[in-house]
């Protein structure tokens, strides 16, 4: 069983089956009862967003990745154009008011702005277009996947809405357990607190690249304690555990409290 956050037809339920076409799956209302899930042993593994081109990084999930027991095994990327959506009979001069999952609703931010319309976020892209539909009022609408809207009968008002065109969520799938290192891994993502000297962080970051890693992502995040920071890293090395050894092995002396989130093949 595969879980993941939302409604049939969300973008997190097509990434969910374009990973595992032939798997069971569930859906859950929200990222913490999602990870419950997994902890409970409801679901086998979790497909969730943690990354998008447009917004960044899905705080709600990043920072659960730090609880401990859950690794990164995969990720997936899936482009993603929204429409807006109305009841049949409703006309785009007839909308004030429009529904989505808040992440979705930044990705179509100026969008929204420039038309005068009020964002209304919901738990999700699919749940906005269930709602606008039992609703029935021509003001509101949906901002989602086509795919979400044609299951509840509803016209498309306004197509290509995003505020870049690049438009692209990155997914991960989750398991219980520690990490392990796949031949065909060559992605890893840690998180980590600095030593306390100056310039601790650009020392970790430049041993990390001198040892062969590329660096694609950073994330600063409070940690545990007040007005201290912990840092994502995403990196790429040679596959396996011996090019995850030669960035990590010794760890970097200015690299404290590390975290092994996962190593795993980048997807392309």
């Amino acid at each position: 069983m595969i879980g993941y956050q939302g409604e049939p037809h969300s973008n997190s339920y097509q990434a969910c089956h374009e990973l595992f076409p032939e798997a069971d799956n569930r859906g859950y209302l929200n990222f913490p009862s999602a990870f419950q899930a997994l902890e409970d042993g409801q679901v086998d593994r979790l497909v969730l967003p943690i990354e998008n081109s447009t917004t960044g990084s899905i705080l709600p999930v990043l920072d659960r990745l730090i609880a401990g027991g859950v690794t990164i095994v995969a990720e997936h990327l899936l482009k993603i154009h929204y429409a807006v959506f109305g009841i049949p009979g409703a006309t785009i001069n007839d909308l004030t008011t429009v529904h989505s999952h808040p992440e979705a609703l930044r990705q179509a931010e100026a969008s929204l702005v420039d038309r005068g319309w009020d964002p209304m976020p919901e738990h999700d892209t699919a749940g906005a277009v269930r709602l606008v539909a039992e609703r029935g009022d021509v003001a509101h609408g949906a901002l989602a996947p086509e795919r979400a809207a044609t299951a509840y009968g509803l016209d498309v008002l306004l197509a290509g809405v995003v505020d870049k065109t690049h438009n692209t969520t990155r997914f991960v799938v989750l398991e219980s357990g520690e990490a392990s290192f796949p031949a065909d891994g060559n992605k890893t993502t840690v998180a980590f607190e600095g030593a306390h000297t100056p310039g601790s962080l650009a020392l970790a970051l430049t041993e990390l690249g001198l040892r062969g890693a590329n660096l694609t992502r950073i994330e600063s995040r409070p940690s545990d304690e007040a007005w201290k920071y912990r840092f994502f890293v995403d990196l790429i090395h040679k596959r396996g555990k011996v090019g995850y050894d030669e960035v990590f092995d010794p760890m970097p002396v200015t690299m404290q409290s590390v975290f092994h989130l996962g190593t795993y093949p980048a997807a392309t």
